[in-house]
């Protein structure tokens, strides 16, 4: 809910004015107001109102037609911005920011005793995005202080670095956007392309400077954020693992080479089988001699994991386009702060064809959950497969007793835009009907309502074991990382034990609650300093 109340106080200073374009609404109902012709004649007023803002309307929510403070009920708020949303729709504008308060905290006109919301709704002009552009997620890993920020923001906004980091503060998390808006932006840098060039942003904090991103190019980029800090390799693995991503991004600093951390990222990215680009960074920190040692550091820890090396500056763009997959991982020097090879990676990231399928049934795990005032319950994530419409009746689950609740897309949002309708590999916020945001919990999962999930406690997995002081032997519990689940479980190998390096089957049991999990899916697991990944071959009871 917010705090500042100045937005309100202007409003309401300025008050209805013919030609003006704040409009004074107490609710809006489904029943009245989009009934008997009501739709257009009330689309037509808030399009008059846009237009007289130069492109923005104000709706001040739960006042009275003089400015009266009302105040209604989160469920009248809520259904209020469902019908202002169509309206904007009917009308090619889209709602771009909600401000809510409790009726009691002083605004002008409320009583002592007064309860309820009073809110102001921003509506721009601009129909809510079509979100069919060519949308291409990647993950970024990397030893902290080797530059993965600085360069992911460079890339976004066009402006080289000053030496000290300047670009990398464009990439700082803002926890205040979750909080004040529907909009899921896991990303923490989106830039695109169109038929001139890059379409990059000034500010990446500036949201609606990402919209206009999403909106102008006819390809879109995002980067998913990890840690470089070693003792949170666990969110590190969760931001790999728990995306629908296409590519993956791994620095290394010239000035520094190859870590442990770096071997670490490098692991993750390669067991999940994810395409991966590495970027030697700060080469303008060292010479060319330096250059090229670390490069051929990264050459051979890359055969060492079954993978070829392409170095672009020797075979080309052309090439690295052609033979990026699993197996081949091309390799970009480049600095943030002379701009080299900066090019480069444009130009992949605008080629490099997109790698997650979108077809099959709806299904989206959830990450990440807050709660918008007047709005309610929003679970955010990477759609894995099919699509989602608003107003889409789904199931939400499992919850720790193995069931499924009925919810409903209320809304959808994209970098954001509101959109209708979103498809594997979109990173969305959706608004749920019929959920508490205290019910939603990572590792969950969103599938149409016919889908009749069967969630799961236990399965049969094939696993290799990357590290280990000793051996696996039955009963060991590790974190295992599925989807976006991070459950601690227990493994019975097949034959009692496995050794470092040792591939072979074994029943993997979920210790404290069920989840929804598919044969096929592959996962990472993790206790201390040991570490393995495994693919589910079985489902069992």
């Amino acid at each position: 809910m917010s705090v500042d109340r100045s937005v309100l106080h202007r409003a309401l200073e300025r008050g209805e004015q013919e030609g003006g374009n704040v409009e004074f609404k107490e609710r809006l109902t489904r029943d009245v107001h989009l009934a008997d012709g009501r739709l257009e004649s009330l689309a037509a007023q808030l399009r008059h109102r846009v237009l007289s803002g130069d492109g923005e309307a104000q709706y001040v929510v739960g006042v009275t037609d003089d400015g009266g403070i009302a105040g209604v009920d989160p469920d009248t708020f809520s259904e209020t911005l469902d019908v202002l949303s169509l309206l904007a729709e009917e009308a090619s504008a889209h709602i771009d920011d909600v401000q809510t308060w409790g009726t009691s905290g002083g605004a002008r006109g409320a009583s002592d005793d007064a309860g309820g919301l009073v809110g102001v709704a921003t509506v721009r002009d601009g129909g809510t995005l079509t979100a069919d552009d060519d949308h291409v997620i990647v993950g970024t890993a990397g030893h902290v202080d080797h530059g993965k920020s600085t360069l992911v923001g460079t890339l976004v906004t066009g402006r080289t670095d000053d030496g000290d980091g300047d670009t990398r503060g464009f990439l700082d998390v803002q926890p205040h956007e979750v909080e004040r808006g529907l909009s899921a932006d896991l990303s923490y840098g989106v830039y695109g392309f169109d038929g001139d060039g890059p379409v990059r942003v000034e500010n990446p904090h500036r949201k609606h400077e990402r919209a206009a991103v999403v909106e102008r190019a006819d390809r879109v980029v995002s980067f998913v954020d990890t840690v470089g800090h070693e003792p949170w390799l666990r969110t590190t693995i969760r931001g790999l693992v728990g995306q629908k991503l296409d590519y993956g991004l791994l620095t290394v600093a010239a000035d520094d080479g190859p870590t442990d951390t770096t071997r670490e990222h490098l692991g993750v990215l390669l067991a999940t089988d994810l395409p991966t680009i590495v970027a030697i960074t700060k080469t303008d920190l060292v010479d060319d001699e330096r250059v090229e040692s670390v490069e051929r550091d990264v050459e051979r820890l890359l055969r060492n994991t079954g993978r070829t090396p392409l170095p672009v500056a020797r075979h080309g763009v052309d090439a690295a386009v052609e033979e990026t997959d699993d197996g081949v991982v091309p390799v970009v020097r480049t600095s943030a702060v002379t701009g080299d090879g900066l090019e480069i990676l444009d130009e992949l990231f605008e080629r490099l064809p997109k790698t997650a399928a979108a077809g099959g049934d709806f299904r989206m795990y959830v990450d990440r959950s807050y709660s918008v005032t007047g709005v309610g319950a929003v679970a955010s994530g990477t759609i894995k497969s099919g699509t989602v419409e608003t107003g889409d009746e789904l199931l939400l689950g499992p919850f720790p007793d193995g069931s499924f609740r009925d919810v409903e897309a209320r809304s959808i949002e994209m970098h954001y835009h509101r959109v209708d309708t979103a498809e594997a590999g979109r990173i969305v916020g959706i608004a749920l009907k019929g959920v508490r945001e205290a019910d939603l919990e990572r590792g969950m999962v969103l599938v149409p309502r016919d889908a009749d999930p069967t969630p799961t406690r236990a399965f049969e997995a094939e696993v290799m074991v990357l590290n280990h002081p000793t051996r696996i032997d039955d009963g060991y519990e590790p974190v295992v990382h599925l989807e976006t689940a991070s459950e601690a479980a227990r493994f019975h190998p097949e034959g009692g034990q496995l050794l470092p390096g040792d591939t072979g089957a074994a029943t993997v049991e979920f210790k404290f609650r069920p989840y929804l999990v598919e044969e096929g899916q592959r996962f990472i697991f993790r206790e201390g300093s040991s570490k393995g990944v495994g693919t589910v071959t079985e489902l069992l009871d």
